[in-house]
């Protein structure tokens, strides 16, 4: 696909002997310019931060790739081992060995890839990174030897760790139940255990979305990451990061809590003034433009609504990423 202002093309690397597909976005100029490579949330989301489990394709990466391909900028969003249309064929191949590690691989594939290209200024190598998708470039940035990123966007980024995500969200979405009360001892109960490295016990009177996502997390195809992501707070390790780093957290955000998370990452990192802190009013989680009222907002209409067709970026989340990576360029 090609536009007057940007043409698309794809590239592959390799992470665990299995094909990583991305594309690059990139103004049609050919001129040397900065990059920004973008890392997707949780799940099986994919390069346009689309997923299976949610209808619509217009997703929130492919919008934001483009307009900062507009602005003068490279971009590069790739499906993760678990995700995208060779996800199926893959499982077996990467069955049991998914770990932080190879989430980590899959986006040092990425900057190399990006650094490869004859048109790429390599100083000005950013990321810009969804929920979890945060944690792997916040990992990659302190780990990296070289190639580190000159900024970092972070965006619907957890302040608690996933578990307490994860518990907050079930806390929510039962809390009318009667038996509420019944139901969070259960999940706590199971996830003790899986903290713990031992079979789940789930109680059958859970209910079904809770126990499917119980039985996701003990998926013997996603261990041990499940259990890595279960315990890691992002808040203790972004405040380790030296280089400027944007976080940009909805306040239509029903996955992660502007107030909650966006509290705990700034307490993080309040002896760190290279980091930004942007709430849009009407952005919500993937930085679609929502104007419902957030305390009307329900969760199961949010997510159908995603990445429906006609749904665009919220403009102050985007004009601020781009204002944001325009000032370090």
């Amino acid at each position: 696909m090609t536009n007057a202002l940007f043409e698309n093309r794809e590239v592959t690397w390799n992470v665990l002997d299995i094909p990583v597909y991305g594309t690059i976005t990139a103004p049609a100029d050919k001129e040397k310019r900065g990059a920004v490579i973008f890392v997707a949330g949780s799940g099986p989301t994919d390069r346009d931060w689309c997923s299976p489990l949610l209808p619509g394709t217009n997703g929130s990466a492919r919008l934001l790739a483009e307009a900062l391909a507009n602005q003068g900028f490279l971009t590069l969003r790739y499906d993760k081992l678990a995700s995208g249309p060779h996800a199926r064929e893959n499982v077996p191949a990467f069955s049991g060995k998914l770990s932080m590690q190879t989430h980590l691989d899959e986006l040092a594939g990425a900057v190399e890839t990006i650094v490869s290209e004859k048109n790429v200024d390599t100083h000005e190598i950013f990321v810009l990174a969804n929920s979890e998708g945060t944690i792997h470039a916040v990992n990659y940035q302190l780990q990296a030897k070289k190639n580190r990123f000159r900024g970092l966007v972070l965006t619907g980024a957890p302040g608690q760790s996933i578990g307490e995500v994860g518990r907050s969200q079930i806390s929510s979405q039962t809390k009318s139940l009667p038996d509420a009360e019944t139901i969070m001892n259960h999940y706590d109960e199971a996830i003790a255990a899986f903290v713990a490295g031992k079979p789940m016990i789930i109680d059958h009177s859970l209910p079904e979305g809770v126990r499917q996502l119980l039985h996701s997390l003990e998926n013997p195809s996603s261990l041990p990451f499940a259990r890595e992501l279960w315990a890691y707070n992002l808040s203790e390790y972004v405040a380790k990061v030296n280089e400027p780093v944007l976080v940009v957290i909805g306040k239509k955000d029903l996955q992660i809590d502007w107030q909650t998370d966006g509290k705990a990452l700034e307490k993080a990192t309040s002896k760190k003034p290279a980091v930004t802190f942007v709430f849009p009013e009407n952005a919500n989680h993937i930085l679609k433009h929502e104007e419902t009222p957030r305390e009307k907002l329900i969760v199961q209409y949010v997510m159908e609504h995603y990445n429906a067709a006609g749904t665009e970026l919220d403009d102050e989340a985007t004009n601020t990423i781009i204002t944001w990576l325009k000032k370090l360029s």
